[in-house]
Formats: structure tokens, sequence, C-alpha cells
């Protein structure tokens, strides 16, 4: 019988222990957290909630200083800006896209093997990245349309019908429509979460190993599925769990590490712009790039800090899937448990010699 999730827990533990603490190897965690964030395998969460007393009307000086600080920008300056940042963040979005898929092939081999070797990996995993890449810009097309059509058409038939012109006329129908919209919406997303995760968690293992596509890997996956309906539905529950424990603790200490960085970064910004200001400078296309490189520098640095810190969640998750699918996966099994050696065969004893004639 193959293993359960909640029994998988231990092993994937047992597997982060030994990888990153029997022996510490800093060069190791540092890559960890390097792939790890470039892959999207960061368990951190939470919010970060305002004080509801906060009131923009009400500005203290230095909120007073700050705004004689910013002078108005030219307007067209302004939409130039914004049409570059677009452009830019959509192209960034794409590249960042394939260096994930990437990734995710590398941190694959590095819980597998334990240990991490970046450069060899992005040169070896290009083919079956390329795949993956296309799968996740198809998936989020896909995804993007999907949702678009989900709340608009219910929208748009509630509009021709006239029930956003006089609602109060229409209470009943919209109160129903909106609870059963609620439940769609929320059935639309933990699908797509749970394709999103068995993609990376259990097609990239057949991808890596046996080299086919992503459409292959989800049609062999889905017998096994159907095989086993439970042991992956308590595989995604215990995910669930084990990530709102991860997210609470990371969040935690994300919190902790921004109050950090944050105090000195604002002194610093605010006496750059004062020094700024004193020496005649005014915001133009210059000053303004400075300060959003500045700023990328510093959430680079930031991100790269919070991924240091979850290097034990980046290994564990991969872990955690491996284990649980390699009960299910032969050929993940042999890797996993490679059998050992044959022992070579055994020659026959020599005869003895003849006797010498008498």
């Amino acid at each position: 019988m193959p293993i359960s999730a909640v029994d998988t827990i231990t092993l994937a533990f047992q597997h982060a222990k030994r990888q990153l603490i029997q022996p510490f190897r800093f060069g190791q965690w540092t890559r960890l957290a390097i792939v790890g964030l470039l892959a999207g395998e960061m368990g951190s969460g939470g919010s970060f909630n305002f004080p509801s007393s906060f009131n923009p009307r009400h500005q203290s000086p230095s909120h007073h200083l700050l705004g004689q600080a910013f002078p108005k920008i030219d307007p067209a300056l302004l939409g130039a800006l914004i049409a570059v940042l677009v452009v830019t963040g959509l192209v960034f979005t794409i590249v960042m896209l394939y260096v994930s898929s990437v990734m995710r092939f590398i941190l694959f081999d590095s819980v597998l093997t334990k240990d991490c070797h970046i450069r060899a990996g992005w040169n070896r995993r290009q083919a079956p990245a390329w795949n993956y890449f296309l799968w996740q810009l198809g998936f989020t097309v896909v995804t993007l349309v999907a949702a678009v059509l989900l709340f608009g058409v219910p929208v748009a038939f509630a509009w021709t019908l006239g029930w956003f012109s006089h609602p109060g006329e229409h209470l009943a129908p919209l109160i129903v429509g909106g609870i059963v919209m609620f439940f769609v919406v929320v059935a639309f997303f933990i699908a797509v979460g749970v394709v999103h995760v068995f993609t990376k968690d259990f097609v990239v293992p057949q991808m890596a190993l046996e080299g086919i596509g992503p459409i292959e890997a989800w049609r062999r996956l889905w017998p096994m599925i159907q095989a086993d309906n439970r042991g992956y539905a308590g595989y995604v529950g215990m995910k669930i769990v084990l990530a709102i424990g991860a997210g609470i603790v990371i969040g935690i200490v994300t919190l902790i590490l921004a109050l950090m960085l944050a105090i000195p970064a604002v002194a610093v910004a605010i006496a750059a712009v004062l020094t700024g200001k004193s020496a005649g400078l005014t915001w133009n296309v210059f000053t303004i790039t400075a300060a959003v490189i500045a700023a990328c520098i510093l959430f680079a640095v930031f991100m790269y800090l919070i991924a240091l810190i979850s290097v034990p969640v980046i290994v564990f998750f991969p872990a955690y899937a491996i284990y649980f699918f390699a009960a299910r996966y032969r050929a993940l099994s042999l890797v996993l448990y490679p059998p050992p050696p044959a022992a070579p065969p055994q020659e026959p004893p020599p005869f003895p010699a003849a006797p010498a004639p008498a």
C-alpha cells in the first residue's frame, strides 16, 4: 500500500534535516535560497493591515515635508513612464516565468540528489524547462480567459436584464446570483490551484526523469489520481495545512525583517530627497530612474533575505512531494531508492590438476 500523506511528513523532515544540517553548507544554503526564490517555492504568507485610525486628511509635519520635497511631475513624462513600466513589466514577467520554469527543474534535482548546482542544472534542463514554460504560459492565458468569462458573462446577463439599473426591484435574483457566483468562483480558484500544484509536484518529475511533455505527463498522471483519489485528496489537504503553518511562521519573520529594514531605508530615502533638493535636483527621467533602480535593488535584497530564511521550507515541500509521489511512480522510486548493486557472478572453482602418470 502506498505511503499516506501524513506519514510522508516525517520522511520530508528527515530529508530536509540531512540535506541542510548534516552537514551544514552555507554555499548550498545560499544557492537553494536563489533557486527557491526564482522557482516560486516561497512558503511565506500573511497580510499587512494598516491601522483604521489612519486618516490621509490629517497630515503630519513629516508628510508635509515629503510633499514639499516631491514637486509636480509633467503629465506627459508621467504617462510615458507608466507606458514604459507597463511594457517593461510585461517583458519582465515573461522572462521571469521562463527563469522560474528552469529553476523548478533545478530545485527538483537539488532536492532529489541533496546537492544544488545552478549552472550545471541550467545547461542540462533547457529542453524540459522550455516545454514547462509553454505550459505555464498557456495555462495562465486560459485561466485569465476563463476568469473573464466566469465574471463577465453573468454580469453582462444581469446588465442586459436591467438588474443593476433598479437593484431594489431585483434583490432576490441579485442575492441568489451573488451566492452562486461566490461558490463558483471559489471552486474555480480551487481547481486552478490544484492543477498548478499537481503540475509542479507530479508532472515535473515525469518530465525530468522521462523527457516527456507536460500533456503526456498529465495523461499518465490522471489514471494514478483515479486509482488513488483518497491519497491525492489527503495530499492536497495536508499540503494546505502545512502551507498555512509555514506561511504564518515565515510571515512573522518577514514582518520583523521588514521593520528592521524599513526604518533605515526610509531615513536614507528622506535624507537623499532633502539633499537632492538642496543641491537643485528636480524630478526628471534620470532621477526617477535612479529612484526606481534603488527601490528595486532594496526589494531584491529584502526578498533574498526572506528566501535565505525560508530555505528549510524551500527544501521541505519539494521533498514532501517527492516522497509521496515516489510510492506511486516507479521511475522516481528507483532514483530515490536505488537497488543495491548486483553481486558479481562467482566463477566456478578450478578443476584439480590431473595426477601425473606413474
